[in-house]
């Protein structure tokens, strides 16, 4: 079998030269991977996308030249070696050696000496070597996206940039009808030496101090806490769901809002939708997971005939599809994958979904617009319009500056710890 460090380069070559989801790729590795190898496997990836530009700069320093595209799976070797030699975490020979090793496994015969002659130069020229430049941070992102993160943000799109990244960290939420008093599940990770950060708005969202497997967690298979964002996390509170309601979570996969929104109303009527058939296996194990009942429905937000019993909800949490540039700390993938289009078709079917789930909600009831993205087209913009063309929507303030001029919450990549997402409140009027 591949050693984790060929695994990995040829998930880099996946992503970058075949436009496939790291997500995607790696949910696809062999079964029979320790944890640890998978941790180091994500760890390669994710480490040397987000640098990316500073490791190909040393790279072909380095070789005195710049490689040839067919050579991408040396050169994506190449990064994986520098990148663990400048992390530091294992011993510098065993990262030259298994980088060499994975050389062979790969069949790059004939570059295995070229391997070890470049990686042992950069260590013994490392102290010497320009290692920071500004402009590799800057290069991480496509001169489109910064082109409109400093249109949208003049005096904050460094931050934004610098935020994207850096590595996200692990956020829980414990479950309350498990542990009403969250203090009470404090004690259980005290127990096992795990320390964290409790959020002191809401004590069942908690800040690990360091990621960890999910199987090292008290009685996680048992449904006592869910991984999820801060961020994510606001989705059900915002929504204030109710026992005995009927509420759509449009868009739910993997379903962790889903979840949530049964801990605050354990007696509400949910029907969690989304498109992808596959995905939603993430959600029935979930509720499993939980303890929790909810209908699972495969149909598209965008044509609710298709899917529809023609029963209006209460309330729908409408979590849009859209550009993720509000994650790329958790998917650097898109860094290489999202194309600067993508955004007007995105806000065209986030208009198009919106309009469709506004007619299946009942007059009284309210709708919460989410996204994961820091781009006014698919955020305030988009809401402004809607309320613009939408007699009977009205904007719930979600803090005492929402205007229906600039409606909502955006939250910025890294603000109080969380990931950059997108708010919005609305009423239908009776």
């Amino acid at each position: 079998m591949l050693n984790t460090r060929a695994l990995s380069a040829q998930i880099i070559y996946a992503v970058l030269d075949e436009q496939k989801s790291l997500t995607a790729c790696l949910a696809q590795l062999p079964k029979d991977l320790s944890a640890s190898q998978k941790g180091q496997i994500q760890d390669f990836c994710y480490g040397c996308l987000r640098q990316f530009p500073k490791l190909n700069r040393l790279i072909n320093q380095l070789c005195h030249t710049k490689l040839k595209p067919e050579l991408n799976q040396l050169r994506y070797l190449l990064a994986i070696g520098i990148y663990q030699l400048l992390d530091e975490k294992a011993a510098e020979h065993a990262a030259i050696d298994e980088t060499v090793e994975a050389s062979k496994q790969m069949g790059l015969y004939a570059f295995t000496n070229m391997i070890n002659a470049i990686l042992r130069e950069f260590q013994r020229e490392r102290d010497t070597l320009p290692l920071d430049n500004p402009q590799d941070v800057q290069a991480t992102h496509p001169n489109w996206l910064v082109k409109q993160l400093k249109q949208a943000y003049p005096k904050g799109f460094k931050k934004i940039i610098a935020a994207n990244l850096q590595q996200a960290p692990m956020w829980l939420r414990i479950n309350q009808q498990q542990y009403a008093d969250a203090q009470s599940y404090y004690a259980l990770l005290q127990q096992a030496e795990i320390n964290f950060i409790a959020d002191k708005k809401n004590p069942h969202s908690i800040k690990l101090d360091a990621p960890l497997a999910v199987d090292k967690l008290p009685n996680f298979f048992d449904g006592a806490c869910t991984v999820q964002d801060a961020a994510a996390q606001n989705a059900a509170r915002l929504l204030q769901p109710q026992d005995g309601e009927r509420i759509l979570d449009a868009c739910a996969a993997p379903g962790g809002k889903t979840t949530h929104i049964l801990e605050l109303a354990p007696k509400a009527q949910v029907d969690a939708l989304d498109i992808e058939v596959e995905r939603l296996e993430r959600v029935e194990q979930n509720l499993e997971r939980l303890n929790q009942q909810a209908h699972v429905i495969a149909g598209d937000a965008s044509e609710p005939q298709q899917w529809w019993d023609g029963i209006l909800y209460d309330r729908i949490l409408l979590d849009a599809p859209c550009s993720a540039t509000g994650v790329i700390r958790r998917h650097p993938d898109i860094l290489y994958l999202r194309r600067e289009d993508d955004i007007q078709q995105l806000a065209q079917l986030q208009h198009k979904i919106l309009k469709q789930m506004w007619q299946i909600l009942k007059p009284g009831g309210t709708l919460v617009y989410a996204t994961c993205s820091v781009l006014p087209q698919e955020n305030k913009q988009q809401i402004s319009q809607f309320l613009a063309q939408t007699s009977d929507a009205e904007l719930q303030s979600i803090f005492a500056s929402d205007t229906a001029a600039d409606p909502g919450w955006q939250i910025l990549p890294n603000q109080q710890n969380m990931d950059g997402f997108y708010y919005a409140v609305l009423k239908k009027q009776a």
